[in-house]
């Protein structure tokens, strides 16, 4: 399996630290999760029923009709190509490489570009896979290459599927695209709410697509506690209104942060930044060795931080920085 965030567990017994005296910042995940109340009994002894108010309740966070409920992005990530024959899959990069690996696993011909280079090219592909905003660099696709996608399929061009991975997108729901003209738009609750361990996320797409994808996906992809839970968040409004604004100013403080300590951010998103270095590695390593936990990427060469959770830990990431940045 490829490298992730999250690992904290590893981290403490390679490091000697306790877990507990750690600051992890590696998931991108948001500090602040939505507070899930009592889970009724029922939803512990009942098999998930696909009659509940889960569906609704998406529908109307999301603004679209047709959505399929799955465990997390992952499930879809890894279920989309297994859709297809054999196809040339153009997949942006850097990126979150599960999208490429799922693809090459189920044999089919993998390039990986830059957003770039990948709009301009995207002809010459069956199935392109965007990741907007994305993880880690914080690019959206253009809007402009969305406008030309739906007159060039009416011309029945490439691609033929569209995959736009959106799970940093809750911090703008505005941006939310809207599937169309063979797009497939992936969800996650797992970021914006702080919920990444119930596993949930949901699939936008045609509706002949959604029927074989559940088909492919099998019954009861959701738990009935997880379906209950996510109901209930994608509904509190008040508290998604109060939580964007307060992800954006904290977002604002860690670049800030990064910046003063010769970090200079070259994107991210209101959950992380991105801050490309040639010596990523060693700073990954001073950083752990102090109990903080980043995410490293070695093409190219960047770390990606994550929120600290309170002004204790962002003060302690200051200090941390100041200690081993010249």
């Amino acid at each position: 399996m490829l490298e992730h965030g999250g690992r904290l567990a590893r981290a403490a017994a390679h490091y000697g630290i306790p877990r507990d005296r750690w600051l992890d910042l590696s998931t991108g995940v948001s500090p602040h999760a939505w507070p899930v109340p009592a889970i009724p009994a029922e939803a512990w002894h009942r098999l998930p029923e696909d009659e509940d108010d889960l569906l609704d309740a998406a529908r109307a966070y999301y603004g679209c009709e047709h959505l399929l409920p799955v465990a997390g992005t992952q499930a879809a990530i890894q279920a989309l190509p297994r859709l297809r024959p054999r196809s040339r899959v153009g997949v942006l990069a850097p990126g979150y490489a599960e999208h490429a690996h799922a693809w090459r696993e189920a044999g089919h011909d993998v390039t990986l570009l830059p957003m770039e280079a990948l709009v301009a090219r995207a002809g010459e592909f069956d199935v392109v896979v965007f990741i907007s905003p994305n993880n880690p660099t914080g690019e959206r696709v253009p809007g402009a290459f969305l406008q030309h996608r739906s007159r060039a399929r009416a011309l029945e061009q490439k691609p033929d599927w569209v995959v736009v991975d959106e799970a940093f997108g809750d911090t703008r729901a505005d941006a939310f695209l809207q599937p169309r003209d063979g797009m497939i738009l992936l969800r996650s609750v797992g970021k914006f709410f702080g919920m990444a361990g119930a596993r949930a996320g949901f699939v936008a797409a045609w509706p002949g697509l959604l029927d074989a994808l559940r088909e492919q996906l099998g019954p009861w992809a959701l738990s009935g506690p997880t379906r209950y839970a996510v109901a209930r968040a994608l509904c509190d409004t008040a508290w998604q209104d109060a939580m964007r604004r307060r992800l954006k100013q904290e977002s604002t403080w860690l670049g800030s942060t990064l910046e003063r300590a010769g970090l200079k951010p070259a994107g991210g998103t209101d959950l992380f930044q991105y801050c490309p270095h040639p010596d990523a590695a060693g700073l990954f390593e001073a950083l752990a060795r102090r109990g903080v936990l980043v995410r490293l990427f070695n093409e190219p060469s960047a770390l990606r931080f994550g929120l600290p959770p309170d002004d204790v830990s962002h003060g302690h990431l200051a200090s941390v920085l100041a200690e081993i940045l010249p």
